[in-house]
């Protein structure tokens, strides 16, 4: 499964993804732990454990400091 993957600020790739790919596994595939981001699709975030259902997502990094 082919899926278009927005970085926010980074650039946009596509993913070539097994049919059974989480958003997790989005995740990994743009090179960040799912504790590092979040995925959006459709503006909305969606659980890293859930099967991929969407052609296009948007990855957001969380950022942390202090």
């Amino acid at each position: 499964m082919d899926v278009t993957a927005e970085v926010v600020g980074e650039g946009t790739e596509t993913l070539a993804l097994a049919d059974d790919a989480t958003y997790a596994d989005v995740c990994r595939a743009v090179g960040y732990s799912p504790h590092e981001v979040t995925v959006l699709v459709d503006g909305s975030p969606v659980p890293e454990d859930a099967p991929v259902a969407a052609p296009e997502v948007q990855v957001l990094r969380l950022i942390k400091g202090g």
